[in-house]
Order: C-alpha cells, then structure tokens, then sequence
C-alpha cells in the first residue's frame, strides 16, 4: 500500500478534531481530552510517515482519483514529513500548556469553545502546507492559517491585540494577495501549477518572466516568512497575544514561509540565479534583527527580534544551494522550531510568576523559582549556539558550507553569523542576568512579588503567601517536556543531520519528487547547480554525536 494514502489524515484529523469540540462546546473537559488526543494520534501517524519515508524514498497520493497536474496531489519526502513531526510535537507541547493556563485561569483569556476548534483548525493550515504538491493548495494552506491565526491573536478582544491583529491581517492579505497573482502568472505561462509539473516546464519560459515570477514568490514568501525588509510587522503583532498563541506563532508560522521558499528554490527554481540577493537579504536579516532584540527590555518583544534574526540562518542556508548549506538550513529549522516556542513558553511562565515580562521589574527569579530558571537557561543557551546544543551544530554547519562556497558573499554570511550568534548569547545574558540573578531590590521598577520571602518549592509555589501567583504543574510540565525536547535534538544530532542531509541531497537533485507525483518513467533533466557546489560526502556537525 502507498504510504502516501494515509498522508490526508495529517489535515483531515485535525480538522474533525476542530468540528467534534466545536460540538462540545459547554463541555470544557471533553473538549481539551478530544484536542490532546487528536493531536497525539496525529503526531504517531506523522512519525510513522517518517519513517517510512526516510527508508522508502518520497511519495504522493491524488485526492478524488484525479491525475495530476489536474487533481490535488499531496507529497510526503523526507522534508516534508520531518516538517510535519516537528510542528506536531510543538503544537501538541502548546496545546497541554494553554490547556493547563485554561484550567488555572478559568479560560477567561482563552475560551475553550474558540480556542481549541481554531487551533486545531490551525494545525491543519500548517499540515496542509507542508505536504501540498500544487501552488493553489499551498495557498489554500496559507488561507487557513490567516484566519485561524487573526481568531487566536485576538483571543480576548483587548484594544493591544485587536491592533496587532488588523497589522498582522493587513501584511497577511498583501502577501497572499501577490502570492494569488504569481499563481495565476505562473498558469498563464505554463498551464499548471502542479510543482512537479512546474518544474519540467518553468524551464521553457521566456528567462525575464521565468525571473518575474521567481522574485514574485520569493517576496510573497518572505513576508510569511518575516525576511528583512519584509519582517517590520512581525516585532509588534507576535508579543500581544496570550502566551501560548504567541508561542505556536513563533515557532511555526515564520516556518511555513520558509518552508514554501525551499520547496519552490529548490523544485521550480532550482540554480544561483537569485542566490546573491538571497544572500544580501539573509545578511541584513540576522544583522538587523539582532540589533532590534538588543535594544527591547520585554522579553517577548527580545525573543521576537531574536525570531526575525535567525529566520536569516535558514536563508543563509538556502542561498549557498548546496547539500551541505541546505542540509545544515533543514537541522537548523527544526532546532529553531523547538528552541523559540520553548522560550516563549518559559516567557509566559515568566510573566505569570514574576508579573511582568519586562526586565525592568523583574529580579531574582532564579531564587525565587529554581526550575523556571533551568527552563530558560536551557533553551536560551542553546539559542544563543553555545556548545555542545544542537544551535552550536546547526551555526557550526552553515559556516562549514559557507567557508566550502569559498565567495564574498559566502565570507560575509559567515562573519554575520557568527557575530549575530554572539549578539545573540548578549541579548539572552542580559535577561537572565536582570531577571533571574540580580537581587529584587536592585530592580528598576520591583514587582511587590519580587520582594516576598524565598520560594518553599521548585516550582516557586510558596505555601500560606497569597501575593504569589503559584504555576500550574500542567503549564510547568509541557515546557519541561519541550525543553527536554531541544536538549534531545542535541543527543540525537548525528541521525538528524544525516536525515537533513538526505533531505537536502533529494531536493536539490529532484528527481525523487518529481516521479513520485508523474511516475517513475517520467525523465528529470538534471537541475544547475552554483558554480562551486560542495561534495555530498563531506561530514557534518553532529555527525559522531
């Protein structure tokens, strides 16, 4: 049986899951057991395609029976299955922590009869953008990610979210608006917008449309995608939601966008012809958005800077168009995925123990709760590459190929990247030295909170004191649990880089894709490739590991 078959049921269970709690709506507790377990068969069954994928080679399944490039095809390759696993485990992370927020608040900030229905219906938008094997359902996906995302960011209707949310919306519709036009360009000029098709036939249209069309969706997807200069919007719509939502939406939104710009650099456009300003863009992107997190003083409005700035590695990756620079981009999405919703995760906790998210009134809370203080450093840690997290790896691998491309630009790339990863280690220092390691009266602004007796407890959770806001074990337990999960990423890096290098090396040569979707018969001219690409035998970070 085509493993691809079961490839739908990544979108279709999560979008039942939405209309069965939508149906529960006045049962709280049944909604949040129908959510978990959803989520948690969904992710089983991605890990299933996995691993079946990474021993079977790609595959896809055509929706109705329709022959492609008619139908709506759905492709499962080793990118797009590892894409799948990632998003899930996060989502399903975020999921038990806005559950257990939900609880302890009594769901004032997110009420459970739109909360849980429009996350899930979420994950499916980001399901079905990873395995669509045609542009229209790639837009489709972006679609539904739009309006679950705008109904999440505005959860609660205050005046701050409400704005976020018509910004975020504004910059949503302009790029999917140019995305639409690019599509409909491409149809005219080939007649499809299957992209396995797209990538035999882009190859015979006219070079100065094929370019028009290139850059078309390049900045259509790098305003998803938050690349500077297209990133401006990102810094003030991210930090007004609730902590959870802002967590999925770091962790995966931005990704699609990237995602979508691998695919379609790697599938349709495949070759350097536009690697130098992909180069330029990624450069600016790491530079100037480290810049912007160093001067925040709310952790949320850092950590969104932070999340601009090395949305610039994956590119950097991408723009060297080899096995090694695209290899080290896949490892570095996933590690980034897991890494920025696991601090945003922390922040909330932050914010609900301390008051305040703001390093101006916070102090002292690695005395105050031990454990919230492993929960950031971790994970800041390992933002920041310090050795041996798997950050380090992934930076350490996109030098490698960067120094192997041996161009200026290359060069230049590497020197901001390791000045960015540098700022960054600053930026993340500098919170925890204010928030956690200072004492609570040398605070700016100290919360009252701050300045109660030592924590009983790990958690903080301080018996007899009623000015402390205690932190439920669920939230506690589901960023732990993410936590472990970036740390694992470190243990296991030698199997992940090999499946990220695999992935790479199947992209870039096509083919693989290609004759899952028209049929092995189907003849691959051999992509371009850049003027000096790396052998695909040279080892990796992690690779002992």
């Amino acid at each position: 049986m085509n493993i691809a078959s079961f490839a739908p049921l990544a979108v279709l269970l999560p979008v039942l899951g939405a209309a069965l709690t939508f149906l529960l709506i006045r049962q709280a507790r049944n909604q949040r057991i129908v959510s978990i377990a959803v989520l948690s068969v969904t992710l089983l069954l991605e890990c299933w395609l996995l691993a079946t994928v990474w021993e079977g080679g790609a595959a896809a399944v055509n929706i109705g029976g329709w022959l492609p490039p008619w139908g709506i095809v759905l492709v499962v390759d080793q990118f797009s299955s590892l894409m799948l696993v990632v998003s899930s485990t996060v989502s399903l992370a975020v999921l038990v922590y806005a559950t257990g927020q939900g609880m302890a608040d009594g769901d004032e900030d997110a009420p459970v009869s739109i909360f849980h229905p429009t996350y899930l219906i979420l994950v499916a938008g980001v399901s079905n953008a990873f395995l669509s094997g045609d542009l229209f359902n790639l837009y489709v996906g972006f679609e539904i990610l739009l309006t679950a995302s705008y109904v999440l960011m505005t959860l609660g209707g205050t005046g701050p979210r409400i704005r976020a949310g018509v910004t975020y919306v504004v910059v949503s519709v302009v790029s999917s608006v140019l995305f639409l036009i690019a599509i409909a360009m491409i149809y005219g000029a080939t007649g499809t917008i299957n992209m396995a098709d797209l990538a035999l036939k882009l190859a015979d249209v006219d070079p100065g449309t094929r370019d028009l069309l290139h850059v078309m969706l390049l900045v259509a997807f790098g305003i998803k995608a938050a690349v500077f200069p297209l990133s401006f919007w990102l810094p003030d719509s991210y930090p007004t939601a609730p902590a959870p939502v802002t967590a999925v939406f770091a962790g995966l939104l931005t990704k699609v966008g990237v995602y979508a710009m691998v695919r379609t650099e790697t599938l349709l456009f495949p070759g350097d012809a536009l690697n130098a300003p992909l180069m330029v863009a990624a450069l600016l992107t790491m530079v100037v958005g480290i810049l912007g997190a160093l001067a925040q003083s709310d952790i949320k409005r850092l950590l969104s800077f932070t999340l601009v700035s090395h949305i610039g590695y994956m590119v950097f990756g991408l723009a060297l168009s080899t096995v090694a620079g695209l290899g080290a981009a896949v490892f570095y999405v996933a590690h980034h995925i897991t890494i920025q919703t696991s601090l945003f995760l922390v922040t909330g906790l932050i914010e609900r123990r301390g008051g305040s998210s703001s390093v101006d009134r916070l102090a002292g809370l690695a005395k105050l709760s031990p454990l919230l203080g492993v929960l950031f450093f971790l994970p800041a840690m390992n933002l920041a590459g310090i050795p041996p997290f798997s950050g380090f790896l992934g930076k350490l691998g996109l030098v490698q190929a960067g120094v192997q491309l041996g161009t200026p630009l290359a060069y230049a790339l590497v020197t901001g990247g390791v000045l960015t990863s540098l700022l960054t280690l600053l930026a993340v220092a500098r919170v925890w030295n204010r928030a956690f390691w200072r004492q609570p009266a040398d605070a700016e602004h100290p919360d009252p909170v701050l300045l109660a007796a030592p924590a009983d407890s790990a958690t903080g959770d301080r018996a007899g004191k009623t000015n402390v806001t205690l932190l439920p074990r669920t939230m506690v337990g589901s960023t732990l649990g993410l936590v472990i999960a970036g740390v694992a990423l470190t243990v296991f890096a030698g199997p992940l880089f090999q499946l990220a290098d695999h992935s790479a090396q199947e992209m870039l040569d096509r083919s693989a894709y290609i004759q899952s979707v028209l049929g092995e018969e189907t003849p691959v001219p051999a992509a371009p490739q850049s003027g000096q690409a790396q052998p695909q035998n040279s080892p990796q970070p992690g690779a002992g590991t």
